[in-house]
């Protein structure tokens, strides 16, 4: 990256105190001083460093095989944008409402920043709350050489598959517990400034609930990127060493004011806003890293903790975009087929973009006529569905199936298969075992080449090592799965398909439905509903799911009822 390429978009009237060009220093960095460098504000000076620096640790960030990157970028930023000016284009529901942060960027960055922001949420369908997105995007684009590239690096960060490297929350559950989390950290690390928002505030969690804002969009830009700098380096334990940080220093300030706001949550954004007149950088991170026994193996268990909270209460959340109040639980839906807690089992397998929302029956065969064509009326209009089968011999399977069924109209009577790779199909009695797209565990079978190619060199390769100690590592990869599954989502045109068969996800005329194909289907149902086969599919690579010949007792479909108002 050349320095006349990185900075395009600052209007450099508002970068103070900073040098366009590198010192005399090396471009890689040894992996042992990246730590310490980062810490000590080492190439804060200079924009073209910093830009090469970030380079090189996002490069080297462990990600899905395939992600989107430059390329991608270009061929749908046109065919997403069209003719409308970006600055009228509605930034994705997941931002939350949250503003562009401006930083230093010109008039063509602000306007960068939302076709980013625009597509990426194209790209990656199961981000379904991300407020901070924008504000990470904005900072970035100081640093890139152009739109593509900041796309490309920005996909990397959300596609990031190592635990230990988490970057960005992508979801409510997980957004929550982290601000769950932080308030636990607050009361055991911080108490006075704690103490102070219990008794100024009628919800604790609520002003907790900004803690990642203050830094990714209330921070002035050279505190933000002096966060970023470490951030990118030591991961998300740093986001709350600096949140508990401005908390300390907060209450010190308010305790000096002799008129008190009566809004607190106002009056922290406030004091975030406003920092510099308080507070030098220097000064902050220096209070933020002097923190005794803060560990990032504490702050995992608190999240693993308070997520499963959630999740065994149902998820049952304030969910404040919307101002109404969660109470998600499958414990009060009816089935004839299937318990509550199976159900909760299968919940536990669909994307988590769905996790907010209540099971609803839309067709079972209990009701009179039963076909195909009832089938598909009850069906039409609902995406994802989940279909529930129980055989004569008291067997329980079924498929998870994405798309609407009125994808099927495209082929005519003829058919026709549709679907992505979130599909799956699964047995539940007598034993309990789900099969995923065989692409997405086996992505050696039929990833692209070109792409795999195109992947970076690994972390040593490119002078960056692990900045952690062996034995804090230890403790949080002895029960990692691997990480090198695709993502299921991703278009169709990012793999060499050799086989038509490992893309036959589900297919319907009159006559049938179809799940799986390849030599056999995973399920196939007939026009009455009454009969089925199961058998082991190229799609899914599955064991039969019941007995190879079935007859049906009761088959029932469901689908996802959005609690939330629109």
């Amino acid at each position: 990256m050349s320095d006349t390429q990185c900075g395009q978009f600052v209007d450099w009237g508002k970068m103070v105190d900073l040098e366009k060009d590198s010192p005399m220093v090396p471009s890689i960095i040894d992996g042992n001083l990246l730590k310490q460098y980062a810490r000590q504000g080492y190439w804060a000076k200079s924009h073209s460093l910093r830009g090469k620096i970030y380079e090189q640790i996002i490069k080297a960030v462990s990600c899905r095989t395939v992600t989107p990157d430059a390329e991608v970028y270009k061929d749908i930023v046109g065919k997403i944008t069209g003719k409308r000016s970006p600055s009228n284009i509605p930034l994705p529901e997941f931002v939350d409402g949250s503003v562009v942060p401006n930083y230093c960027l010109n008039t063509d960055g602000t306007v960068a920043v939302r076709k980013i922001v625009v597509c990426i949420s194209n790209q990656f369908p199961d981000i379904s709350f991300c407020p901070v997105l924008p504000a990470i995007v904005a900072l970035l684009l100081h640093y890139s050489a152009d739109e593509a590239d900041c796309f490309e690096k920005v996909c990397r960060l959300l596609a990031c598959n190592d635990r230990t490297k988490h970057f960005i929350d992508q979801t409510f559950l997980a957004y929550e517990s982290s601000c769950m989390t932080f308030g636990d950290l607050a009361n055991k690390y911080c108490q006075g400034a704690h103490k102070l928002i219990v008794s100024a505030s009628e919800d604790v969690l609520e002003v907790y609930s900004d803690w990642l804002r203050w830094m990714f969009g209330d921070l002035p830009f050279n505190y933000a990127a002096r966060v970023l700098d470490i951030f990118f380096v030591e991961g998300f334990k740093v986001l709350y060493r600096v949140a508990l940080a401005l908390l300390k220093f907060f209450r010190k300030i308010r305790t000096r004011q002799p008129e008190k706001s009566a809004n607190i949550r106002t009056d922290i954004q406030s004091f975030v806003q406003s920092i510099a007149e308080h507070i030098p950088v220097e000064k902050l991170l220096d209070k933020a890293f002097s923190i005794r026994l803060f560990s990032r193996k504490e702050i995992r268990l608190l999240r693993d903790a308070n997520e499963k909270a959630l999740k065994q209460k149902g998820i049952t959340v304030n969910q404040k975009r919307h101002n109404v109040h969660l109470a998600v639980n499958v414990e009060n839906f009816k089935s004839n087929i299937v318990s509550a807690k199976e159900m909760r089992e299968i919940w536990s397998w669909i994307p988590e973009r769905f996790a907010l929302c209540q099971p609803m029956l839309i067709f079972t065969t209990l009701d009179h006529g039963y076909s195909l064509n009832r089938f598909y009326a009850h069906c039409e209009g609902y995406e994802p569905t989940i279909i529930l089968i129980k055989t004569t011999e008291a067997e329980v399977c079924g498929a998870y199936l994405t798309t609407d069924w009125r994808e099927r109209r495209r082929g005519g009577n003829k058919l026709s298969y549709f679907g992505t790779g979130e599909c799956f199909v699964f047995k539940l009695q007598p034993e309990m075992e789900r099969y995923e797209w065989v692409i997405i565990k086996h992505p050696e079978m039929e990833a692209s080449k070109s792409l795999l190619d195109a992947c970076p060199e690994s972390p040593q390769q490119l002078g960056i090592l692990n900045t952690e100690s062996p034995q804090e590592e230890s403790l949080l990869t002895s029960s990692e799965e691997p990480s090198d599954r695709l993502s299921p989502f991703l278009a169709t045109r990012h793999f060499n398909l050799t086989s038509k068969a490992t893309s036959m996800f589900m297919a319907g005329n009159a006559e049938s439905i179809i799940v799986g194909g390849g030599s056999c289907p995973a399920l196939y149902i007939d026009g009455n509903l009454n009969h089925g086969t199961t058998g082991r599919s190229s799609t899914f690579d599955n064991l039969p799911l019941c007995s190879e010949t079935f007859q049906i007792t009761v088959l029932e479909v469901w689908s996802f009822q959005d609690v939330m108002p629109n």
